[in-house]
């Protein structure tokens, strides 16, 4: 039987699991920011290979392939400084960096909460662990072909209507384009985030949906927050699908309490 850990015991655990979701994070950061993938031809099969080009890295490919995909035609990005350029390849390798590192920080995620959820729902810790990289990877996918390309032309059209030359700086675009991934992928583990806390009976099945009106409201004022804009059109982007996902949310917790309640009643 497994003895209760006191405070200082958990807040060690947490250091420790911290600790291995930073140095994962910084080690491909790193990578990514002094390793190239070049191809090579491996008896008829196109495989890649790690080669050291801190200036033709891979962040400043993808970097590359963000402006030629995301911004409009008529923009045209710019460096206004001599260091932007630099760090913006800093912040798209800390961004490759937390993507790759999603299993890990999962994982470590859910390992921690585990002391705090019933010996019977234990094993569903590991079965939410896929769906959570996955539902990440598809927040930032969504960001990435619907939300960043839309909100971008969106605006730039006001500037062309009154004649306003488009330039962006590439500080600014890799912020605005990071605030939009992060926030996706953040907002697309909602059903992941309830059905944990679910996992450790501290909320009845039905509070979801007895609070689902006022859950609106705090989704529509997130969407607000994370979107750079002010017309209430790109907040949709963000509130809707997660208003969709708090619904995807309510019904996994319901059905896993109906099941719960139909193998008690087998039992007895």
């Amino acid at each position: 039987m497994a003895t209760e850990m006191t405070i200082g015991e958990h807040l060690e655990e947490l250091r420790m699991r911290v600790v291995r979701i930073v140095i994962s994070i910084i080690v491909i950061t790193v990578f990514a920011m002094s390793f190239d993938l070049r191809p090579i031809d491996y008896n008829g099969i196109m495989l890649a290979y790690p080669f050291p080009d801190p200036i033709h890295n891979l962040s400043a490919r993808i970097t590359l392939y963000m402006q030629q995909t995301l911004l409009p035609p008529s923009v045209t990005l710019v460096q206004t400084a001599p260091g932007q350029a630099f760090f913006a390849q800093i912040y798209v390798s800390a961004l490759i960096g937390l993507i790759a590192s999603m299993p890990i920080i999962v994982r470590e995620i859910a390992l921690f909460i585990s002391p705090a959820i019933s010996p019977r729902s234990r094993k569903s810790i590991s079965r939410i662990m896929l769906p959570a990289v996955i539902l990440f990877v598809a927040g930032v996918a969504f960001a990435y072909f619907a939300a960043v390309p839309f909100t971008l032309n969106f605006l730039y059209q006001y500037g062309e209507a009154i004649g306003v030359l488009p330039l962006i700086n590439i500080s600014d675009f890799i912020s605005f384009v990071m605030q939009f991934f992060l926030g996706f992928g953040i907002a697309f583990e909602l059903p992941i985030m309830m059905y944990a806390v679910s996992l450790t009976d501290t909320m009845s099945p039905k509070f979801w949906r007895n609070n689902f009106r006022y859950a609106v409201i705090v989704l529509v004022i997130f969407g607000a927050i994370i979107t750079p804009d002010g017309s209430g059109v790109t907040m949709w982007f963000v509130a809707g699908p997660m208003i969709a996902l708090y619904l995807v949310g309510m019904v996994a917790v319901e059905r896993r309490a109906k099941r719960i309640e139909s193998t008690a009643r087998a039992n007895t």
